[in-house]
């Protein structure tokens, strides 16, 4: 099993979430709530609305987002479903536990002294440059105040 960090359309309620659920695709075990210990840009952007992590650590804010414990079909689901490498890539990222959830790993969350776990999270280092100026937020919603809906891929 490997821990995944989702921050965008992944999360319960939101669009994408139905995947993270659907057991054709591999395990998901929701495990708790984290943020990346680094700052990072998480911007909107596109015709699709879509919400990106730009790799540059140091920037914008503490993103918000999901722990999820995922078997190897879903890590191989979950790359073809970001484009992995081309549109997002998998790295290693430290998330602080911000509560935890998982029942039988609660001692493994805990190993960690300082409450820090590495997490595969899908960011991208291939963004058109503008986007290092739109604006970023520290949590992702679609129906968010921004007014920037996503937009499935089944409705483009």
């Amino acid at each position: 099993m490997a821990r995944v960090f989702v921050y965008g359309t992944l999360k319960k309620g939101q669009p994408n979430y139905k995947h993270m659920i659907n057991t054709a695709k591999g395990l998901a075990k929701f495990q708790g709530r984290g943020r990346t210990v680094e700052k990072y840009p998480l911007v909107i952007a596109g015709k699709y609305n879509i919400p990106y992590m730009l790799n540059i650590p140091g920037t914008g804010h503490h993103i918000a987002g999901e722990i999820y414990s995922v078997d190897e079909q879903m890590l191989q689901f979950l790359d073809e479903f970001e484009g992995c490498p081309d549109m997002y890539q998998r790295t290693l990222m430290r998330i602080q536990v911000v509560e935890w959830e998982g029942k039988g790993g609660a001692g493994e969350a805990r190993a960690a002294a300082d409450g820090v776990l590495e997490c595969f999270v899908y960011s991208t280092a291939t963004y058109p440059p503008e986007w290092v100026g739109l604006p970023y937020y520290a949590s992702y919603d679609s129906s968010g105040k921004h007014g920037l809906s996503y937009v499935l891929r089944e409705s483009r």
